[in-house]
């Protein structure tokens, strides 16, 4: 007769798990003695901190987020709560663990119900009600062409969804109990069946909250949240051009059912200067001067960014001719070297001309007109082009 070996004795994965979880009350940093507004302060803030989209990447955050997280959703559920104080964890896992048998077709509703729950309102199954991400925002900051280029900090007011402060976010009037939605029972989802399909949906009477209000708000009619007017002020980095955008992490809206904030887009828009036109990194200009300053050359006084430096103009110089002034432009806020500034002049034709001047002007005009061709080389040119353009007109007719 064959004698059996001594059992082994095991601890399953899923035990360790539960072996290894901290206290809630712990995680949340309260006490047990806490109240459901303690609850929600302390989850907000360590949502804050170690949501995954303020920690891309970090494992950590992501794993603190998850653990603050189901803390949160077992202390907040009072019926969960009586459980966790009286059995811990255990207790949790064996309430999870009732209910009679699982079929084939249960578990295919629960994937699916997982899938299109997460695609169409972030929701989750195993009895815990919907937390959503606040609203981004978008905030458009006109900047002139200095305070681009160099920087600046401006003071901006906008309007955005915030805690109510009378009811500290629970949209229930003081004095009166959130009580658990009867609909749902506190999971803050409802299935549907049809068939041997089953999706999950946002409950409709407690909108995924999984708690119900019998009194609500004045304040906040029952919403935990209002519109108010805040003031923020945005450090503009230099360089920064038409298109560029400024976020501001976690100062968007505030999230519902204790979801973390969205972020806060500040788009930059640049004025139109008078003088300077940007492209990229560079900034141009036109310089006018007078035929005189364009035939015999001379400095010319050209404004930049930075202050006046002098350009010279040397002799024969044509209208339209573009110089360049080295690493007067923009640096990029992107980094890179500094742009430049180019400068347009423009021979400006005298106005206002006293018959004197006029005279004068006559004058000189027959000087030139005998020997056009060395003084007016463009000019000359461009009538002889004429002249064979209409000789080749002639011909071909």
């Amino acid at each position: 007769m064959k004698t059996r070996a001594a059992p082994r004795i095991r601890i399953d994965l899923a035990t360790k798990k539960r072996m290894s979880k901290r206290d809630y009350y712990q995680v949340l940093g309260v006490p047990r003695t806490a109240t459901e507004a303690d609850f929600k302060k302390a989850y907000r803030r360590l949502a804050m901190k170690y949501h995954p989209d303020r920690n891309p990447g970090d494992q950590e955050a992501e794993e603190k987020f998850k653990e603050a997280k189901e803390a949160y959703e077992t202390l907040s559920d009072p019926q969960k709560r009586a459980i966790y104080d009286q059995y811990g964890h255990e207790g949790l896992t064996a309430r999870g663990g009732m209910g009679g048998g699982f079929s084939a077709a249960d578990a295919f509703s629960d994937i699916f119900g997982d899938v299109f729950g997460d695609i169409f309102g972030g929701g989750r199954r195993g009895g815990r009600s919907q937390v959503y991400r606040g609203a981004d925002l978008r905030y458009d900051l006109e900047l002139d062409l200095e305070q681009a280029v160099f920087g600046h900090t401006a003071e901006i007011e906008f309007a955005s969804l915030a805690e109510c402060e009378t009811c500290s976010g629970s949209g229930a009037a003081p004095g009166s109990k959130v009580v658990t939605c009867e609909t749902c029972n506190g999971i803050g989802q409802v299935r549907m069946q049809q068939g041997f399909f089953s999706v999950q949906q946002t409950c409709p009477r407690c909108k995924g909250r999984g708690q119900t209000i019998t009194t609500p708000c004045d304040t906040c009619l029952g919403q935990g949240r209002v519109r108010q007017k805040r003031k923020l002020s945005v450090k503009v980095p230099e360089g920064v051009d038409t298109g560029d955008r400024i976020r501001l992490a976690g100062e968007g809206e505030i999230g519902r059912n204790g979801g973390p904030p969205g972020d806060l887009y500040v788009e930059i828009h640049v004025r139109d200067h008078p003088i300077f036109e940007r492209e990229g990194p560079h900034l141009s200009c036109e310089v006018p001067i007078s035929f005189v300053t364009a035939a015999l050359g001379g400095s010319v006084e050209v404004p930049t960014l930075g202050g006046s430096v002098s350009l010279k103009v040397p002799p024969e110089t044509q209208s339209g001719r573009v110089f360049r002034l080295r690493e007067q432009g923009v640096k990029p806020v992107r980094g890179g070297p500094r742009g430049d500034l180019y400068c347009r002049v423009v021979v400006e034709t005298p106005v206002n001309l006293t018959d004197e001047k006029k005279a004068l002007l006559r004058k000189f005009e027959e000087t030139m007109t005998s020997s056009s061709r060395d003084h007016s080389p463009r000019e000359r040119s461009w009538l002889d082009g004429v002249k064979k353009f209409f000789e080749g007109v002639v011909s071909r007719t």
